[in-house]
């Protein structure tokens, strides 16, 4: 098994995409094409995913519990970010779903740039360049992203909020 030189923000998209689609059954194929990450990126991310312990080497299954204690405790520190100027893009963080209709957002809204954006407000850098452009295709990943960006931005309120959304979706038989 290769060395862990650390997790890449890439590697949350497809843990998150696993989650959600194909927990335990995939083809790297498939995680490539849906994201639009090379095959070799995918392996590599799957590699550091199990070397971190977040997918079963054994079923290929995501261990919810772990990635969802990173992705709490853990992701505004890896990954922080750092709001740029005004642009058109594609809403996230509270300004895009599921919070945009629980928290009005008022004056600041957060957003990927994207020259076919539908919200003027602060750019954000998402996790992985090709996020912004694969997100209309699959909704609850999306959102799923949307919530990762509040933990990384929010206040405080909106930060509960998105956890506990994140508690729902991702630990699901309880």
């Amino acid at each position: 098994m290769k060395a862990h030189k650390g997790m890449k923000p890439q590697d949350v998209a497809v843990l998150l995409f696993i989650a959600q689609y194909v927990d335990g059954n995939y083809k790297v194929l498939d995680i490539a094409n849906a994201l639009e990450i090379s095959q070799s990126e995918i392996s590599e991310s799957i590699n550091r995913s199990k070397i971190a312990k977040l997918i079963d080497p054994a079923d290929k299954k995501v261990f919810r519990y772990g990635l969802l204690e990173f992705l709490i405790h853990g992701l505004k520190y890896v990954f922080p970010i750092q709001p740029g100027p005004i642009v058109k893009g594609v809403p996230t963080a509270h300004s895009g779903p599921p919070l945009n209709k629980m928290i009005v957002a008022g004056n600041e809204q957060f957003v990927w740039k994207a020259s076919g954006g539908t919200l003027r407000g602060m750019s954000v850098e998402p996790l992985y360049r090709t996020l912004p452009k694969i997100s209309a295709n699959y909704l609850e990943f999306y959102e799923l992203l949307c919530l990762l960006d509040t933990l990384r931005i929010g206040r405080a309120r909106e930060v509960n909020i998105a956890q506990d959304i994140l508690k729902k979706r991702l630990i699901i038989n309880e």
